[in-house]
């Protein structure tokens, strides 16, 4: 007996072994210098490490440092380096010698650390700013009177305007006649400084920056925080400009006459509050985007919290179909699909929020940048008509709580955080309820549609999976308590508040793990087969597979 104990106990040892295994170390490099900033090109072959005297250049495949120089070197007119901005495509980095009115700033080769242009002329720019227009390989840079174009590699100025206010955003590039079709933002350096600004849609001339149409638009075009996503879409089709943004608005390319539109002003900011100390913030996700569906489009109108509704209007001339009923007391509305006849949409659950704030140690200080998701309320399910707009069902099952909704593959699976119900279409009823628990991963963050027909639940303490049809448990890979950091196909990366990486493969729930100090810069590459860590002096690249 004490034998068979023996061997279970040994058995059990080696399976949280194998469960627990490491990540494989491709290369580690051990710089000259701390690193207080890192940028990983996911689609290039370099990346770079800084601290606030030098920074280095090193190979993604080999770990090998190309170069290694002083800030004081690369750019001699910059007496110390406030900030650096990176613009991979070009293959230039940014240098600013921040001083009240005599800002410098340097413009460096990537390739070779050398000083490509240095100029005083351009005051209070950012990165939110300078847009990269890589089909001229050109900078558009936003200042407090006007906008000016130059050359990326020269600095030269090819023209500026004062009739385009603010940041270049979105844009469509027509390479036949060399026109820019753009929104701007605010920029955060210049927010305040800014008079007379107001929401434009342009069409450009980049040969000498002539404003050949102008429009005005409805909501905030702004990039996300951290991840730099635009949060609305802008396209060109049937000589007809799209725009995306809470709800849809559309113009003429030609013109820029505004043909319809279906939009509304919202305030994200206000859905969840604000982390204490935080440097930058956004929330993201909180009202869902318009559904296309053939020639009709579905548009969630959040006027306010008293007036807030699903339109149906066709996609073509604008024309209102229909009115849902009101939708009350919604504080967020993250989700909506159009399936089978009926659209489905979710009130509160989860939202995305971005953030940067500064955390001191007692050795070091370190600037942190966080995408998290937080949960809100109030909650429900309900289904409406495409036909009419009539209220088909509403569910009371998720009043008490809701993470999301996901549907593919004929499923429709809500997730309340505790379980997971398969939801028929036509009616509002359970196909059938399962407990999240069966996972052993505790309560589920979101869920996540894998393949034809698995669910995948984040839990708080790892990820499970289920079969989307039979709400059978498939896997489960238990970790420590964690967060979804981010996910390229099958491998899905939880981080802990150390900065330990679990990196699972979906398939299995296996997983590998790495711990890392307190602080760590992980970035995951764009394959998903990668991951990229900046501790102190060293830089070190794991394999996930």
């Amino acid at each position: 007996m004490k034998k068979l104990l023996t061997f279970a106990v040994l058995l059990l040892t080696i399976v949280w072994a194998k469960a627990q295994e490491d990540m494989t170390t491709v290369w580690e490099t051990k710089l000259g210098h701390q690193i207080l900033r890192a940028g990983t090109s996911l689609e290039g072959e370099h990346s770079y490490a800084a601290s606030d005297k030098e920074m280095s250049l090193f190979d993604n495949n080999s770990g090998k440092v190309l170069w290694e120089k002083s800030f004081s070197e690369m750019a001699p007119k910059l007496r110390k380096i406030d900030e650096l901005i990176p613009f991979w495509a070009s293959s230039t980095i940014f240098l600013f010698d921040r001083k009240l009115g005599k800002d410098q700033i340097a413009c460096i080769n990537l390739e070779t650390g050398a000083s490509l242009w240095t100029t005083d002329k351009y005051q209070d720019v950012d990165e939110s700013s300078i847009t990269y227009i890589s089909e001229e390989d050109c900078f558009a840079i936003t200042l407090k009177k006007e906008l000016v174009y130059i050359r990326a590699q020269t600095g030269e100025e090819l023209w500026s305007t004062e009739k385009f206010k603010g940041v270049v955003g979105q844009y469509y590039f027509n390479k036949t006649d060399h026109t820019l079709t753009m929104v701007n933002f605010k920029p955060t350096a210049l927010e305040a400084l800014f008079v007379g600004f107001k929401n434009q849609i342009a069409r450009i001339n980049l040969k000498n920056g002539e404003i050949l149409w102008e429009n005005t638009y409805i909501g905030l075009a702004e990039k996300k925080i951290i991840s730099r996503e635009p949060i609305y879409d802008l396209s060109v089709s049937d000589n007809k400009v799209f725009l995306r943004l809470n709800g849809m608005q559309v113009y003429d390319y030609k013109t820029g006459a505004k043909i319809w539109a279906a939009a509304y002003d919202f305030t994200p900011e206000r859905v969840v509050g604000k982390p204490i100390g935080v440097k930058a913030f956004g929330v993201y996700g909180a009202v869902a985007d318009p559904v296309i569906d053939g020639e009709d489009i579905y548009v969630l109108d959040m006027q306010s919290r008293s007036k807030q509704y699903v339109k149906k209007y066709d996609l073509n001339t604008g024309k209102l179909l229909w009115t849902s009923p009101e939708i009350k007391d919604a504080k967020a509305i993250p989700g909506m699909k159009v399936v089978d006849g009926k659209v489905l949409i979710q009130i509160g659950g989860v939202v995305e929020k971005q953030y940067t704030k500064t955390v001191r140690t007692a050795d070091q200080v370190y600037t942190i940048s966080a995408i998290e998701f937080d949960n809100v309320k109030p909650c429900g399910i309900q289904a409406f008509n495409t036909n009419n707009g009539a209220l088909a069902w509403e569910s009371e099952r998720f009043r008490k709580g809701i993470t999301n909704m996901i549907s593919f593959n004929g499923n429709t699976i809500v997730c309340s955080g505790k379980e997971l119900y398969s939801i028929d279409i036509q009616t509002g009823k359970e196909k059938y309820e399962v407990p999240v628990s069966k996972g052993g991963v505790g309560l589920a963050t979101q869920i996540q549609p894998f393949k034809d027909n698995v669910i995948v639940v984040v839990g708080e303490k790892g990820i499970s999976t289920f079969n989307a049809s039979s709400g059978e448990l498939l896997n489960s890979g238990k970790y420590r308590t964690s967060s979804l950091e981010d996910r390229v196909g099958n491998i899905l990366v939880m981080k802990t508040d150390k900065a330990d990486i679990g990196t699972f493969d979906l398939n299995t729930c296996k997983y590998k793990d790495f711990k890392a100090r307190t602080g760590a810069i992980t970035t995951l590459s764009n394959e998903g087969d990668f991951v990229y860590v900046y501790e102190k002096k060293v830089i070190t690249k794991l394999s996930t597979l």
